[in-house]
């Protein structure tokens, strides 16, 4: 298991790429289901217990669904237990990072330092995106950071529909 974030905090520091990980439908429900639990502890600060179940829910299948739509234009489907896998363990790995600023975000909401920390992680979370998809899709970084991107604002636009 240390191995395995290890491997994942590899990836978040762009030394490794998702084919490094081991192609296991277990390892990607095993990233699923601990992305739910982080997402949900990330939702429960802000909102009651099962609208927090559902903007978690709603974030696992849109980063499983970007990833397979991703792929399947580029014909290279074959990855998405990986590319998947990648995304997942790399967007919990960082909501791990944003709970610290977050929970001060919501206790003190003027909090400045912890604003520029949340920057700092939604600016990472976009670079790591688009070194998962370069890989992935083996397009240019600047490709994969504009897929990224797209795929950011739609992410933070179903969270903000979820949360009105």
């Amino acid at each position: 298991m240390l191995d395995l974030i290890k491997l994942i905090f590899d990836i978040c520091l762009l030394k490794k790429t998702p084919q490094d990980l081991p192609y296991s439908i277990g390892l990607l429900k095993l990233l699923a289901v601990a992305n739910l639990g982080i997402n949900f502890l990330l939702m429960n600060l802000s909102t009651d217990w099962f609208s927090a179940v559902l903007k978690a829910a709603v974030g696992v299948l849109l980063i499983s669904g970007f990833s397979w739509i991703c792929l399947f234009v580029s014909g290279k489907l074959t990855r998405f237990c990986q590319t998947t896998s990648a995304l997942l363990g790399a967007d919990t790995l960082l909501d791990l990072f944003a709970l610290p600023p977050i929970a001060t975000m919501t206790v003190n909401p003027e909090n400045l330092l912890a604003f520029l920390a949340m920057i700092g992680v939604i600016i990472w979370h976009w670079v790591i995106t688009g070194h998962i998809m370069r890989n992935a899709l083996e397009q240019s970084f600047a490709f994969s950071l504009g897929l990224a991107f797209l795929y950011l604002v739609i992410a933070f636009q179903v969270t903000a529909l979820l949360i009105s």
